[in-house]
């Protein structure tokens, strides 16, 4: 297996607070890498590191075997970086948006020329290129602002919560694009807060309060074995039994997906089934199904969490 990007031990302090708290993990070349974990977990910290943008406090890094801390100018030449916020200039028009990031990456003349039209193909703005951006629906941004990280056909993409704020539609048409630059041979690290997007990825790193929790492939994740039991309930009014719940603390974690609620639990599905079946009585409400169910990763991630907390106590 290739190594694209390395990182051991790696540290990032601000006064007392660690950022980013002594982890470690590879990231195979040509792959899709996810980067989990809540807001404040460490993310972007990371991500900025890898780009050159921070230097770490301790610990080693390499992306594409240049040294994080000591040939950071290179390692930039090489990667395309997608910031959450998109990075581009509102008063701008689309072209002129391409044109300024092209001068940074040093493009000019015939090839900056066909770059241009290569990004305004994959943006679908070709008959929209001299449009102010401020214009722009937060999807095709996100397109542009994609674009324009591969306008000088970097080795590595760095994505920093691309496809945040963006519309369903939006992100799943984003998600073929990465797969197709996966496939070209470009590495992908993306970071990300939606455990639905963990699927699309290769290799999947859960972080939380700095620290790496739980990482493997979605596969590897969705069959570890547990000492506990997934149960998901359909009741009348999920939101109010929700609470409840909530209130009760009967069980180990209670989440609602949608219209159900996920009940993690360390008892069989009959105790199970009494508890809620009791609970639901008392406050007028009615268990329409429950049954024994696979965890989702969202499932494991919550479960992961949970333990770390508990480890910090």
């Amino acid at each position: 297996m290739q190594i694209a990007v390395s990182v051991k031990n790696l540290y990032k302090i601000f006064g007392n607070f660690h950022a980013v708290d002594g982890i470690s993990f590879d990231v195979k070349k040509g792959s899709i890498f996810g980067f989990l974990g809540p807001n404040g977990a460490g993310k972007s910290t990371t991500i900025k590191m890898l780009c050159g943008l921070l230097t770490p406090t301790s610990g080693e890094g390499s992306v594409g075997g240049l040294d994080i801390t000591k040939q950071q100018e290179e390692i930039r030449k090489r990667i395309g970086y997608m910031s959450q916020k998109f990075s581009l200039y509102d008063d701008l028009t689309v072209v002129e948006n391409i044109e300024f990031f092209g001068s940074l990456y040093g493009l000019s003349g015939a090839y900056l020329k066909e770059r241009i039209s290569a990004v305004l193909e994959l943006s679908e703005l070709t008959e929209k290129k001299d449009v102010m951006v401020k214009t722009l629906p937060g999807g095709i941004k996100q397109r542009l602002a994609l674009g324009c990280a591969i306008l000088h056909k970097p080795e590595f993409l760095f994505l920093d919560e691309p496809t945040s704020g963006v519309d369903p539609i939006s992100r799943r048409n984003f998600w073929n694009i990465i797969h197709n630059f996966a496939r070209s041979g470009i590495t992908i690290f993306v970071t990300t807060h939606y455990m639905e997007e963990a699927e699309y990825c290769d290799y999947l790193v859960l972080i939380y309060k700095g620290r790496i929790v739980i990482q493997g492939t979605p596969l590897e994740l969705k069959t570890k074995k547990l000492d506990v039991n997934i149960y998901s309930a359909e009741v009348d009014d999920t939101p109010g039994f929700y609470s409840e719940l909530q209130r009760r603390e009967d069980f180990l974690e209670v989440n609602m997906f949608g219209d159900l609620l996920h009940i993690i639990s360390k008892e069989d599905t009959v105790s199970v089934k009494q508890k809620l079946e009791k609970s639901a009585a008392e406050v007028n409400n009615k268990i329409l199904k429950i049954e024994k169910i696979l965890p989702s990763l969202e499932d494991i991630f919550v479960l992961a969490i949970a333990a770390e907390d508990a480890r910090s106590r």
